[in-house]
Order: structure tokens, then sequence, then C-alpha cells
């Protein structure tokens, strides 16, 4: 029973980011192949990872992962900022130009949070926020090195 409703809210938010990204698409909105917009959601959802990083996340030669970050670059979506500690290392930074077009799961989320709170009351959302934190923090091991920022964060 849980793991159908999971399935069924899951697949609800990968429906609704995949009709919006191919309208953004289909509009010329974007100058982004499908596979970048993949890379730069990857890299928006770990924080501000090396190349390295990247690369290995995705499993991929670093390479690879430069190339793909290179044009991310030169298309305005994505920046090397110099790690202050060691200057040899470069962390990546998505830019105003991927918020302004790409952060469709984060307006979609804060619309379903918006009906939840008027549908539950506020024992019941500090409870979905218990569970949800539980299931991030301790069920998902095998994304632990995402480093996860709060939408509200990103305003």
């Amino acid at each position: 029973m849980v793991e159908e409703a999971f399935i069924q809210v899951y697949t609800k938010f990968k429906l609704h980011f995949y009709r919006s990204l191919f309208e953004k698409i289909q509009s010329r909105e974007t100058s982004l192949t499908t596979v970048e917009t993949y890379c730069i959601e990857i890299i928006h959802a770990m924080g501000t990872p090396t190349i390295g990083e990247f690369a290995s996340f995705i499993q991929i030669s670093s390479p690879n992962a430069a190339y793909k970050v290179n044009s991310l670059i030169k298309k305005g979506y994505l920046k090397k900022v110099q790690s202050e500690d060691d200057k040899r290392e470069y962390y990546l930074e998505v830019t105003d130009k991927y918020y302004n077009y790409y952060n469709i799961n984060a307006i979609y989320i804060k619309k379903v949070a918006a009906r939840m709170k008027e549908r539950f009351t506020e024992e019941e959302m500090n409870l979905i926020d218990r569970l949800l934190l539980i299931m991030s923090n301790e069920l998902m091991p095998e994304v632990e090195n995402i480093k996860s920022e709060l939408i509200s964060a990103e305003e």
C-alpha cells in the first residue's frame, strides 16, 4: 500500500517535470539538450559539487563530465567558483539563468506543499515533515552525497 502510494506521487512529480521540460524545449525557451537538462538538475541537487564529484555521482569519466560542464558554462547555466581553501579546486554553481528557466520542480513542489497546508492540520504537516526527513536522512543512503538545499533557501 505505501509502495503504491509512493510510486503514484513520485510518478506524478516526474510526469509534471517531463511535461514542463518538453514544453520549454518545444517553445524554444531553452538552448539545452535533454541530457544537459538532466546534468544541470543533478548538479543543482548536489549543491556545489566539483567536476570530479559530479562525474563520480553519475558514474562517467572526468573528461566526459568536464565536456558537459563546459557546455553548460558556455550556455550560461553554470559557473565555476574557485575554492578559497585550495585554489586548484573549483565548485560548480547554477546561475540565475538556470533558476529563471529550469527550476520547474521547485515551483511545482511549492504549489503542492501549499495545497497540503490547506488540506492537512499543522500536526499532520509536522508528521509528514518528520517522515520525509527520516526518509531522506536515513532511508536513502544510495544518494547520501547530495547536498540538498531547502526550497526556501533558493529564493
